[in-house]
């Protein structure tokens, strides 16, 4: 049994994956953190995605962790996976997979070898589409894949009736208001905000909602700011707002850039009681010193007494 997918909307964030060594998953803590961020009040989840460290992941544990997050959260909210890999094959066959564990939607992002022509690259959607099982959103990564989905190849799929949005991570909100235009062609189409830095902004905007990696450590915190997005109450959107731009400089920027945030996420999880914060490599835990600070942060943010109080 499937959750129905749209409208698509809220807080979904972006499932760290726990590792208790290279190729095992942190069974327990994932069974914490799953239920630490239900307990949060978000509205879905999106597993193997950038902050789950999906292509550092060997495929065999890729499946491994769909079948176990899907057991442990057993329709209770939406779940997103997901499929893009630079096989087609391997896209297609990860995407019956999901099916069979019980995942509800599809996120693909562009293959990230081989830069692509967006004529090229609508083509490709539109082959996958034809034999993907479930519905399916876009994951506009240009930072990551070397190309972006542009707004005319976006406004071309959307004749695709399981294409069903956008998850857009660019940090370009020209780009994003213009993916925000087409849900006027299509109210049923989802636009969401990767970088929660701009959550509240994008929400204001008319967005549905973001995919946002600190929601693995403090749901309440960003299903608030969302909430206060949605409803105007903008004196509470300053004030949230506040609390996660603080919250974003004193934890994402203790880690060497441009992995820093999700070598601080996973440090705090680890800090907090939540689940192992062994990293993929190549990317590897902080140092001594920089966990000491990012300790000390977390204790300057109240996020210990936050953890303690949405569990509770």
């Amino acid at each position: 049994m499937h959750q129905p997918l749209l409208p698509l909307k809220g807080i979904i964030p972006p499932l760290i994956t726990p590792l208790s060594d290279r190729d095992r998953i942190d069974g327990e803590g994932l069974r914490r953190l799953i239920e630490h961020v239900l307990a949060g009040g978000i509205h879905g989840l999106f597993l193997l995605g950038t902050s789950g460290e999906a292509p550092s992941l060997s495929h065999e544990l890729q499946r491994e962790f769909l079948k176990l997050a899907c057991e442990i959260i057993d329709h209770r909210v939406v779940v997103l996976a997901g499929i893009t890999d630079t096989a087609m094959t391997e896209t297609l066959d990860f995407a019956e997979f999901a099916l069979d564990v019980g995942v509800d939607g599809l996120v693909l992002a562009a293959p990230y070898y081989f830069p692509m022509h967006q004529l090229d690259l609508e083509r490709y959607i539109r082959e996958l589409a034809q034999e993907l099982p479930l519905p399916f959103l876009l994951y506009n990564m240009p930072s990551h894949t070397k190309v972006d989905f542009g707004i005319d190849t976006v406004m071309a799929l959307l004749d695709l009736t399981n294409f069903v949005g956008v998850k857009d991570s660019s940090g370009n909100m020209h780009y994003f208001n213009k993916l925000i235009q087409l849900t006027h062609e299509r109210p049923d189409f989802s636009v969401l905000i990767g970088p929660e830095e701009l959550l509240a902004e994008a929400v204001l905007m008319g967005a549905n909602g973001g995919i946002s990696g600190g929601a693995n450590l403090v749901p309440n915190l960003y299903v608030d700011l969302y909430d206060a997005a949605l409803t105007g109450d903008l004196r509470d959107v300053q004030r949230l707002q506040q609390q996660l731009m603080r919250l974003s400089r004193l934890l994402y920027e203790v880690g060497t850039p441009p992995t820093g945030y999700l070598t601080g996420i996973k440090t705090a999880l680890e800090l907090a009681g939540l689940c192992s914060g062994r990293l993929a490599e190549p990317l590897y835990a902080m140092p001594k010193e920089r966990r000491q600070k990012i300790q000390q942060h977390m204790q300057d943010l109240g996020i210990f007494e936050m953890i303690v109080s949405s569990n509770n």
